[in-house]
């Protein structure tokens, strides 16, 4: 066998080596694929269409970035980030301690970054009279002490609590600051025939239908088909309702922060990220979208 047959052997052994098992060869390695990256962010109900929101926009700043987000609950979003699953977890409440430690104990620091401020509004059926409530009403409420409406001046009618599922940021953010009136001593809870809503949107649509109906919503995600409530701190106090402005002056009792959380200080794409939407472009999806931008703060 001549030199020349040889070489030609040899490189017919080395392509097919090189075949898959279907015959086609392996794709070549492009510079494209450095550029083809993703980031999983997970969590809060509350805060998922203005993670999606800002999704989508940021495709316009770095377009090979692929940015997956999902809800769930601030509980299965923090969860998430204690195991490593998530590069960004969205909470509509901060991290607890026990929480923290057990990041630790997986080697994960969580960082907290605040994205926006929600005043969450207090909801009725449009039909209810009731149109103001205090912080001690709310409270006798969704606890239970209070189960008819002409207790608060509405109509002789049972009152029907709907809430988030205790997984929900919101649900524990409300259950502290309203029906424990942040008090840490307080041992309040739900009254026990609470309806759990999976969503907001669940919330949404069973106060529609229902006029004997109470719940509870991040401002964003309420429309004119609900009837929003003006809370006062005390009886003494002014009753205000939710808005971008009493939100971010504090003058609306029941306001928060809305948090992502990562897993130590970002760096790369995670900290472009994060500046992008804490920066004028992000939040001026947190203002269209109902929510309250961070410079109103």
């Amino acid at each position: 066998m001549s030199k020349y047959s040889i070489f030609i052997l040899l490189f017919l052994m080395l392509v097919l080596a090189a075949c898959r098992t279907d015959g086609s060869l392996p794709p070549l390695e492009s510079d494209d694929s450095v550029s083809q990256r993703a980031l999983q962010n997970k969590g809060s109900d509350t805060l998922v269409n203005l993670a999606l929101a800002w999704a989508e926009a940021y495709r316009d700043i770095d377009p090979g970035l692929s940015i997956a987000v999902t809800g769930g609950g601030s509980g299965t979003g923090i969860a998430a980030l204690i195991n490593g699953t998530v590069d960004i977890a969205n909470a509509s409440r901060q991290m607890k301690d026990d929480e923290i430690d057990a990041a630790r104990e997986n080697g994960v620091d969580p960082v907290e970054h605040v994205v926006a401020i929600d005043a969450l509004a207090v909801i009725v059926h449009l039909d209810n009279p009731v149109s103001q409530l205090t912080i001690d009403q709310l409270a006798d409420i969704f606890s239970g002490r209070v189960s008819n409406w002409q207790a608060v001046g509405g109509h002789d009618a049972p009152i029907v609590i709907l809430s988030r599922e205790t997984n929900s940021g919101t649900h524990v953010y409300f259950l502290e600051e309203v029906v424990r009136k942040g008090d840490e001593e307080n041992a309040d809870i739900f009254a026990p025939q609470t309806l759990l809503m999976p969503s907001s949107f669940g919330i949404i649509s069973e106060l529609r239908r229902n006029p004997n109906a109470i719940g509870y919503d991040g401002l964003g995600y309420v429309t004119e088909h609900e009837k929003v409530i003006a809370v006062a701190r005390d009886e003494q106090s002014p009753y205000i309702l939710p808005s971008a402005e009493t939100g971010a002056n504090g003058s609306y009792p029941i306001s928060r922060g809305l948090y992502m959380y990562t897993a130590g200080q970002p760096t790369g794409v995670i900290a472009d990220y994060i500046n992008w939407i804490q920066g004028q472009a992000g939040q001026t999806i947190v203002a269209d979208l109902g929510f309250v931008p961070l410079s109103s703060n």
